[in-house]
């Protein structure tokens, strides 16, 4: 089935400019045929809701990238989904950087998210980039903007990035990319609020006027959000561990919290005038649907895709 929804707004950008907010949904690889038809599952489920863009990650070291590719261009080809591509500089060249690039293109997509990407040995070990590739991602955007006519986006850190000296870097980095070409941002998921609006001001006195869409997780699993919370650096915040603890014993409880806690700060972003909201799934959908529907989004989604 072509995507009928955004045939007039091709672009990521040309669709934040044309007014609305912006909710979109994040995917990780699956990595066997079983995972994958989970995907899909969820992501048949959540088309309902008409997000702006849907995106799937690389794995861990640019493993699964072959994958990624296929899904993502699959999304472009089946579904009514606008997909955001992945690509990151880790264990690349440029040439093979031009031909991912290229089968994005090739299977009809437009939008890019361009990362540097974790080091290749994980979370805190040093950055070594491909002896033909690029080393950071404002490279990577000049690089995909030179390939044809792509909207580009990029990351954008609420918390310090872990190589940078403090958050005030964050904002510098985010304005260069913009002006190497970037037309918007998806954040690191958080769990403060106040961090997403720092950064947003703080880049804006940079001049970075690009949309900044926050990036939620909503916690589901205490132990789980705790490991992803340290390998990405993120911070749990001691009042949302404390609600979460209190009923630490009872699992369908801290899901209830959790999806409260989100709702919560998914609201007062929404408030304070951020573009969407991009919701890392972990691949399933039901807290996602639960956070939509406390807020109205759903309704509000449904009805604007009826005006389209």
């Amino acid at each position: 089935m072509p995507n009928e929804r955004h045939a007039v707004h091709d672009t990521l950008a040309e669709l934040l400019a044309a007014g609305g907010r912006s909710f979109s949904f994040e995917f990780f690889p699956p990595k066997d045929d079983a995972a994958e038809a989970q995907l899909w599952l969820t992501l048949r489920r959540l088309e309902g809701l008409h997000p702006t863009f849907v995106s799937v990650t690389y794995g861990a070291g640019g493993s699964t990238r072959d994958r990624t590719v296929r899904i993502t261009g699959r999304i472009a080809r089946e579904t009514t989904l606008t997909p955001v591509a992945h690509l990151t500089c880790v264990g690349s060249s440029q040439a093979e950087l031009r031909q991912v690039v290229g089968a994005y293109a090739d299977a009809g997509v437009r939008n890019v998210l361009a990362l540097r990407g974790d080091p290749p040995g994980g979370p805190g070990s040093a950055w070594t980039p491909h002896p033909h590739g690029l080393d950071h991602a404002d490279k990577l955007v000049e690089l995909v903007s030179s390939l044809g006519d792509f909207c580009v986006g990029v990351a954008a850190f609420p918390e310090r990035h872990p190589e940078s000296a403090d958050t005030d870097q964050d904002a510098r980095v985010l304005a260069a990319k913009q002006r190497a070409g970037a037309q918007f941002a998806v954040t690191q998921f958080f769990f403060d609020a106040e961090d997403y609006l720092r950064l947003r001001d703080a880049a804006a006195a940079y001049g970075c006027d690009m949309p900044i869409v926050p990036g939620l997780m909503p916690v589901t699993n205490l132990g789980q959000i705790r490991r992803f919370a340290q390998l990405s650096g993120a911070a749990l915040p001691a009042n949302l561990v404390s609600r979460l603890e209190t009923v630490g014993g009872d699992p369908a409880a801290v899901r209830e919290v959790g999806v409260q806690a989100a709702t919560e700060m998914a609201d007062r972003l929404l408030a304070e005038g951020a573009p969407g909201l991009h919701f890392y799934t972990l691949n399933r959908s039901t807290a996602t649907l639960e956070i939509f529907h406390a807020l109205g989004v759903s309704r509000q989604a449904e009805a604007e895709h009826r005006q389209a």
